[in-house]
């Protein structure tokens, strides 16, 4: 999967030493996958990035984007060595990881919107997907619909307010149910949305509005994302390193510009177990 790797980049490649994994995405949206791996690997040590200084992805063009995550994660690599790298974020997964997985050695893990579940688990053919406009106009992701739910009705709907809200909530802010339940309607105006049995999540910041999101759709609905599906692949690749500690030795966040809105992250930071906070100029 993986071909090279520049000289200057370190990786925690030393099997004596306590596993750890970097989480990356723009946003906090991640942090729904962290969470998952946590629960899955309580003793792993996180380091968790979030590029910041350059949020939202969904807005930049794709050479572009490419060479910024290619920038940030070599300049993260160097300053924490892990032993895998996961892109917790959609945008940056579906057009960087070729990249990334020619440059670099280390195990990388993408996140892809589940469709495939989705499409295995519906009762009634008919299942949802909520994304970012990008990801839900991105070729792939017709692709996956084609490849693995050529039979289902898919109802697709973007929205780039619920990653704004996302990031809200978690610093603690207030956010209005009435947007959430705005876009949900919009949603539901589908023709069969009445037979809707499955929502698929293709961005990880809407994991972290499930509560919200549940209050406004039909009981009928499950909400499906791919964080289980990441932390299960992280198991595997590190099955054997693990030691039999539940508590990791320190997990970190890291953001590539000291903002204010960062800094408003530490309380719910904590409910992640992550207490330190570093920020590096990118």
């Amino acid at each position: 999967m993986t071909d090279s790797l520049s000289s200057s980049t370190q990786t925690n490649t030393d099997s004596s030493l306590e596993p750890r994994v970097l989480v990356f995405d723009s946003g906090v949206g991640g942090l729904s996958v962290a969470r998952e791996i946590q629960q899955r690997l309580p003793g792993l040590s996180l380091v968790y990035a979030s590029d910041n200084g350059f949020f939202p992805y969904g807005t930049k063009g794709e050479a572009e984007l490419i060479a910024r995550v290619d920038k940030v994660i070599n300049t993260l690599l160097r300053q924490y060595p892990v032993d895998i790298l996961v892109i917790a974020c959609n945008t940056a997964s579906t057009l960087t990881l070729p990249h990334l997985r020619s440059q670099l050695t280390l195990p990388i893990v993408g996140v892809v919107p589940a469709i495939k579940p989705a499409a295995q688990q519906t009762q009634t053919g008919v299942i949802g997907l909520l994304a970012t406009p990008a990801t839900v106009a991105r070729p792939y992701t017709h692709e996956l619909i084609r490849e693995y739910a050529p039979r289902c009705e898919v109802i697709s709907l973007g929205s780039s307010e619920l990653v704004q809200l996302a990031e809200q909530k978690l610093r603690g802010e207030s956010i209005e149910q009435a947007a959430i339940a705005q876009i949900i309607h919009s949603l539901l105006a589908h023709e069969q949305s009445a037979h809707m049995d499955r929502l698929v999540l293709a961005c990880t910041h809407f994991p972290l509005l499930k509560e919200e999101l549940a209050t406004e759709l039909p009981a009928s609905v499950q909400m499906i994302d791919s964080g289980e599906a990441i932390a299960r692949r992280v198991e595997y690749l590190l099955q054997g390193r693990m030691g039999t500690t539940a508590i990791p030795s320190e997990n970190i966040a890291v953001f590539t510009k000291q903002t204010t809105e960062a800094e408003r992250l530490e309380a719910a930071l904590k409910n992640f177990g992550i207490y330190r906070q570093d920020y590096l100029a990118i």
